[in-house]
């Protein structure tokens, strides 16, 4: 059986045991649960237990009350079906102590957040592949900030800081990602851009300040403009022979990545354009691409079960990094204005240690135990306290 499966059954049977166990699982939610009847249980939980049912007083503390099961099925029974009585003592069978309700339900939050966090990234990835054929940014971007924002609000829950981590080895991304819609159009619009920057003086002069290589999406065309920013860098005259010499020098020309008659082929029949107006459709088709390629990277993050939360939040912030950059330059060359920082979450909890305790289950250390000492053995001395003793 799924391991996350018997943590839910778990921890729905230690409250089933014991109600006062709600009182320690008070971070964790409904919506946690993988299953809709466990949602449909946990919540009925919470509602007999604001209602103050009996078996919550003070004088059930002894014996749990059998309506405690009964009006528990019965009040998720609304809201879901096919729940039946004989699944509530399957759920007191399958939890081993009611007392590690909170390890159980960490488990529980556990596999929400890998959960929560591959449902987030699905929807950017599909955000990105909608807006590539719309030629829009719109969507991919909210659906970015929203999983910043989930993020965040997982740390949270988890009782970490969200602070952005690189992984010690990138995640495995083994299917192959089709061609966005509208990639013919995009390299189009490269060739035109390049062919605009080489033959009009002072063009690169529009574009250099935002638009680097990796927006390109064809390689032999980020090759072409890395060598027309070198050439402005240097502040050398930019023509058709000059960047066939750029080529040349950087051994374009000898690996085969480029020819003189393609080179010559992008410069030819160039007309009007503006290549502040082209680099604009660049940057958005690279935006585009980088939140995809985000979406997938921390897609295959979320699927690793042996990833911890904390892990997990840390590198997907850090994935979003390089969509994030894009987007600034995007926002530079079209004079968007940034996004608006969400204000801070006011929580509610009067006491989040112990809320955070809770969440992580974790042991408090004991002290080492002393050693027993040998029966004759002169008491050791503490440590950093000197010696009465004068050496003779």
């Amino acid at each position: 059986m799924n391991p996350l499966l018997r943590a839910e059954q778990a921890v729905l049977g230690a409250v089933l045991l014991d109600p006062h166990q709600l009182a320690r699982l008070g971070w964790l939610a409904p919506e946690h649960f993988s299953r809709p009847v466990h949602r449909a249980l946990f919540a009925a939980m919470r509602t007999l237990h604001t209602n103050a049912h009996p078996a919550v007083s003070a004088k059930a503390k002894a014996v749990v009350p059998l309506s405690w099961v009964t009006d528990t099925v019965a009040e998720a029974s609304r809201h879901v079906r096919g729940l039946t009585a004989p699944y509530a003592h399957t759920l007191i069978a399958a939890c081993p102590r009611s007392g590690n309700a909170p390890l159980y339900g960490r488990m529980v939050l556990e596999g929400a957040i890998h959960r929560t966090v591959t449902e987030h990234a699905v929807r950017l990835h599909q955000a990105a592949r909608a807006d590539a054929l719309r030629g829009d940014v719109e969507e991919a971007l909210h659906q970015a900030d929203v999983l910043a924002g989930v993020l965040g609000d997982l740390a949270r829950r988890w009782g970490t800081e969200p602070r952005p981590q690189a992984p010690t080895t990138p995640p495995a991304i083994t299917d192959i990602e089709p061609a966005l819609a509208g990639t013919d159009d995009a390299v189009e619009d490269e060739r035109f851009l390049l062919a605009v920057l080489t033959e009009r003086s002072g063009a690169m002069d529009e574009v250099a300040g935002w638009l680097r290589p990796v927006d390109f999406a064809d390689t032999a065309h980020a090759d072409l403009y890395r060598c027309l920013g070198a050439l402005h860098h240097r502040g050398e005259p930019i023509d058709r022979m000059t960047l066939l010499w750029e080529a040349q020098r950087r051994g374009l020309l000898a690996d085969g990545t480029l020819t003189a008659e393609q080179l010559a082929g992008i410069c030819d029949g160039v007309g009007a354009g503006s290549a502040e107006w082209l680099g604009e459709q660049v940057i958005r088709s690279s935006l585009t691409r980088a939140a995809a390629a985000t979406a997938r990277t921390v897609r295959a993050l979320a699927e690793d079960e042996a990833l911890a939360p904390g892990r997990l939040i840390s590198h997907a912030l850090y994935a979003l990094g390089p969509l994030d950059e894009v987007r600034a330059r995007w926002q530079s060359a079209c004079d968007v204005p940034g996004p608006t920082p969400a204000p801070a979450p006011t929580s509610t909890d009067t006491s989040p240690p112990v809320r955070v305790h809770a969440a992580l289950a974790r042991s408090t250390p004991q002290p080492p135990a002393r050693p027993s000492q040998r029966p004759g053995a002169p008491p050791t001395p503490p440590a950093g306290r000197p010696s009465s003793r004068i050496p003779i």
